[in-house]
């Protein structure tokens, strides 16, 4: 009896900047840009007659980009097949979004006129980053557009089906340019904390990294949640305004309304309401929160910035727990420069 092939694994990216991230997800789709090459559903499954097409309509394009984007195109349109497994990586949300393909390519010029090309995708569970080995990361991480995931699709593929995996070793990256280094930089901080600093470690910790920005600081002694677990202020007395009550999350799901509802009723009006989240925050909680000028929500994501930025004032206890170095990397050209 023969073997049953595995379904095969792919990865994509919504933009540069995350744009297409509402066509994905409201529309249940994939999609590649490249708009001025029209509809490929014409063109035969080889990647000879994908370059030729490229190379008419991207003229003006290096030699080098004519067989990458032909490539990615012809795999989109003739290689992906119904059922395979599609990896998301989303910079809206943070999370991995991973699917089912459920149709054949289709033009559609209309949804979203700069992402044309499209597939059907049932979004079946989305984690986020921190789920993943930093390894897996690197790989969907992929300077490309659309790639096949193979080093560590067991990984993606475990997480789909609900099952544990043991990441298989990988080599280090090479090749990134500075957008991909600093984002395996951000998971890596991300998953130091939420591995090493569950629940009151986390408040000792967003604790320090007030007193790294130039506030004073009372940690709650550990117990029952009470809303509030640090309070912060700039006089060593903490009787001069402004007073901040704080209150932390160290999970990676997202924190919702009730949650940030309630830290705002612990406020008086002469105080300042904080959120930190190890993970993300709702859309309501953030409705909730806009037009709040006492109120300020913190994700994850907004946190790893505030950690690289005030960095040099941790002591060593938790650089140690984060240990980075300080590099220079090259940055990649805008279109258009030279």
């Amino acid at each position: 009896m023969a073997k049953q092939t595995e379904t095969a694994m792919w990865g994509i990216h919504g933009g540069r900047y995350g744009d297409a991230d509402e066509l994905f997800m409201k529309h249940k789709v994939i999609a590649l840009g490249w708009r001025d090459m029209g509809d490929l559903s014409s063109l035969p499954g080889d990647r000879e007659a994908f370059k030729a097409r490229v190379a008419q309509v991207y003229a003006d394009e290096k030699p080098g980009a004519i067989p990458n984007y032909a490539g990615q195109l012809c795999r989109f349109v003739h290689e992906m097949k119904v059922g395979d497994i599609v990896c998301y990586p989303s910079q809206r949300d943070r999370h991995v979004h991973l699917g089912r393909v459920e149709g054949e390519y289709l033009f559609d010029p209309k949804t979203e006129p700069a992402y044309p090309h499209h597939r059907a995708v049932q979004w079946v569970k989305a984690f986020p980053r921190t789920h993943f080995s930093q390894g897996a990361l690197y790989e969907i991480g992929a300077a490309m557009s659309f790639f096949q995931v193979r080093n560590f699709a067991d990984e993606f593929r475990a997480a789909l089906e609900g099952k544990p995996a043991v990441p298989p070793p990988g080599p280090g990256p090479g090749g990134f340019v500075s957008e991909e280094i600093e984002q395996a930089t951000r998971d890596f901080v991300l998953r130091q904390l939420g591995q090493e600093m569950k629940g009151h470690p986390f408040a000792d910790f967003v604790a320090h990294l007030l007193n790294a920005m130039g506030y004073q600081t009372r940690v709650s002694a550990e117990g029952p949640d009470a809303s509030i677990d640090i309070i912060a202020h700039k006089d060593e007395l903490g009787f001069e305004p402004p007073i901040i009550k704080v209150q932390v999350k160290s999970t990676e799901g997202s924190v919702g309304d009730p949650v940030v509802s309630a830290l705002y009723g612990k406020v008086d009006q002469s105080e300042f309401g904080l959120l930190v989240t190890l993970g993300g925050i709702t859309n309501q909680a953030r409705n909730f929160a806009r037009g709040k000028s006492n109120l300020r929500l913190i994700d994850g994501e907004e946190l790893v910035g505030l950690i690289l930025e005030h960095y040099d004032g941790f002591d060593a206890k938790y650089k140690g727990l984060i240990p980075l170095k300080r590099v220079y990397v090259p940055a990649p050209l805008e279109e258009g420069e030279e």
